[in-house]
């Protein structure tokens, strides 16, 4: 690292993470960077050791060949040398591509063809098999480093190089090139690229979102003075790499604001990690938190009579106030003294098994959250909060300014970002975060961003009175019912997942006579009701044909249906018929994309025939579907699926469309 700078000399900007990490080894040198979970020890690295990790890794990567301007793919869980490969890259000016570590071969090739990606840091072996299998394809990968070296010992390719081996050879060549390291790092400005993240797919294939160290350093630093982060909180990271979220949570602001960031042992010990480690700062989309409230609820049924009967009254109370409590409101002495005994024998052990004791800060975005989800965390006490953004904007649009906080709505524009929203209802905005362009598509970019630097979100939505940001739908699946009737078919979805049994859900009606659904039930949930009453079942397609399961769905859809009518926009779109589908929505199908987002139109045309038979007058139907194992094989699946109707309830005409 260089010294200080002399007496009087101007201040070197801090404006790339390489500059950052040296600095932050500066200043904080003994303060705990980052931590990994291995074999059940927690094992934490120091900024001051974080800067000599990047350091010999950025020589090693020069003297392989890694080149400034080059693109290197990282593939693999969160991990700390996956997190230092990012800087070491571009401390010599390389540009890191993650990649999605569930995705298939096939799909990794496109993107490491498409970002012309020559170098590859691969996580493990199976990671590695991958990289193999793509370079056998197109030779265009030219050297593959790996991190865990279990089952890579007969692996005999010249291309494949140790994460410990290329330190070392790092090592020496820093010996030999005096000055290289920091002369490299002096080179990189704000403007440079800093990393390059696909997007999901949901509508295609994924376009690369450039995104300069400019974007991301001021949209960290902003969101750190908008909450008051600060160098001593505890942050998890446990999401996909490749995800703009993680890297500005778990990469970008950690850099910025010094706090310690902790890698969980594996994606199967995330909860107990979690647990164990307290954190303080936390950020999950809004499929984890769905998944936790049904594993909360699937334990309170398998709980006994007096513990059922507790929770839920006391979540009666909590439902009525916690809210309000949480956000310093007038609440009335009777219902405060209940909710602070609901603490004591209930909300605190919650928040404790939950790993969320200490969460001081909590967001939620990717897509909507059902206001049911999100009013509950809050009515427990955690102080979750909603934010709207993409990686088009390095995340941030809107942020919720404390006592702001509603369930329907994102809150007001985030620090520096500008929003209008278009005739069309469109939402665009304009903020320090817009990226600098899509990789190789001059095309998609004019169509996003205009040259003022206005980005089309493709979402519909409105600003409400308050300023605060309303967001219906993606602009191009808001609709209409045939009887005019506005279909919002997220909105619709969001209300049916609140229910544990219910994992996901997918609504058609634009251009239709009425609203219909496709469910996929919650093996979990709805499995662990079959075993509390002794129902037998030998698959997910055995238990969600159930006549039980169907008559509980139907219940649930009954009762958003009730919901619906008493809101004047949506009512008309009341859920009049459904299906359960015989099998899991899945990323591997194609079905979602791999930030488990639906692809609604992909599963509107595979299961075209259920769309249609939803809307004729059969009450069953026949359908063969593929589906991909997990081996990567394929086969075809066969069901005779029942197609049942739900009460729906009288309610305000409904807005007519405008003429």
């Amino acid at each position: 690292m260089s010294g200080p700078a002399p007496a009087g000399a101007a201040p070197e900007r801090l404006d790339t993470f390489p500059k950052l990490c040296a600095d932050q080894a500066a200043r904080n040198g003994s303060r705990p960077a980052i931590r990994e979970k291995s074999f059940g020890i927690w094992q934490a690295w120091t900024w001051a050791d974080v800067a000599a990790e990047v350091r010999a890794l950025a020589c090693g990567l020069a003297a392989l060949g890694l080149k400034r301007g080059d693109k290197i793919a990282i593939i693999g869980d969160n991990r700390p040398r996956l997190y230092w490969t990012m800087t070491a890259a571009q401390a010599i000016g390389a540009i890191p591509v993650p990649l999605y570590q569930d995705s298939a071969a096939e799909e990794m090739a496109f993107v490491v063809d498409h970002a012309e990606v020559r170098f590859a840091m691969a996580e493990d072996q199976e990671q590695v098999d991958k990289m193999i299998e793509i370079k056998s394809r197109d030779d265009r990968i030219e050297q593959v480093v790996y991190d865990d070296s279990r089952g890579l010992r007969h692996y005999d390719h010249d291309f494949l190089h140790s994460f410990d081996d290329v330190q070392a050879a790092g090592r020496e060549y820093d010996a030999a090139h005096a000055g290289f390291y920091e002369a490299e790092v002096a080179k990189g400005t704000g403007a440079d690229t800093a990393i390059i993240l696909y997007t999901s797919g949901t509508t295609g294939n994924p376009k690369g979102v450039v995104l300069s160290f400019d974007n991301l350093i001021r949209t960290a630093a902003n969101g750190i003075a908008f909450d008051n982060l600060r160098r001593d909180e505890e942050v998890m990271a446990y999401l996909p790499m490749a995800w703009v979220g993680d890297h500005l949570f778990s990469f970008s602001q950690s850099y910025k604001a010094g706090f310690c960031v902790s890698c969980p042992e594996s994606s199967d010990t995330v909860m107990v990690d979690l647990r164990e480690l307290g954190p303080t700062y936390f950020f999950a989309p809004p499929r984890i938190f769905e998944n936790i409230l049904t594993t909360v609820m699937i334990r309170m049924e398998d709980a006994g009579w007096i513990k059922r009967h507790m929770f839920h009254y006391f979540m009666g109370v909590a439902k009525r106030c916690g809210g309000d409590i949480l956000d310093g409101k007038a609440v009335p002495l009777a219902d405060r003294l209940l909710y602070a005994l609901g603490d004591l024998a209930v909300y605190g052990p919650l928040r404790n098994t939950l790993g969320f004791s200490r969460v001081r800060l909590a967001y939620t975005a990717g897509e909507a959250i059902g206001p049911e989800i999100f009013k509950f965390y809050r009515s427990i006490g955690i102080n979750l909060k909603q934010l709207y953004g993409s990686t088009e904007a390095s995340v941030y649009i809107t942020m919720q300014p404390d006592g702001e906080i509603l369930p329907d709505t994102v809150g007001r524009p985030a620090p520096e970002v500008e929003i209008k929203i278009a005739d069309s209802g469109e939402v665009l905005f304009r903020s320090p975060g817009v990226f600098v362009e899509y990789y190789r598509s001059a095309e998609a970019t004019a169509a996003t961003k205009t040259s003022d630097g206005w980005v089309h979100t493709g979402d519909a939505g409105y600003l409400t009175e308050q300023g605060h940001l309303k967001i219906i739908d993606r602009a191009k699946d808001v609709g209409r019912l045939n009887n005019g009737a506005l279909f919002a078919p997220k909105y619709i979805e969001n209300k049916l997942k609140f229910f544990p049994e219910i994992k996901e859900a997918v609504a058609y009606g634009h251009q239709r006579d009425y609203c219909a659904v496709f469910v996929n039930i919650d093996l979990a949930a709805v499995g662990s009701w079959a075993e509390r009453n002794n129902i037998a079942y030998a698959s997910y397609q055995e238990l969600a044909a159930h006549p039980q399961v169907l008559a509980n769905i139907k219940t649930h859809i009954e009762t958003v249906n009730r919901d619906l009518s008493e809101d004047p926009k949506l009512a008309g779109s009341q859920i009049k018929r459904f299906i359960v589908l015989h099998k899991e929505l899945d990323a591997d199908d194609g079905e979602l994309t791999r930030t488990r987002k639906v692809r609604r139109s992909f599963v509107g045309d595979k299961y075209k025939p259920l769309v249609e038979a939803l809307y004729s007058t059969l009450d069953n139907t026949h359908i063969e579907t593929e589906m991909t194992f997990e081996d990567g094989r394929k086969g075809k699946i066969a069901a005779d699926l029942q197609i049942l109707d739900a009460e729906t309830y009288s309610s305000a005409p409904p807005l007519k469309a405008a003429s």
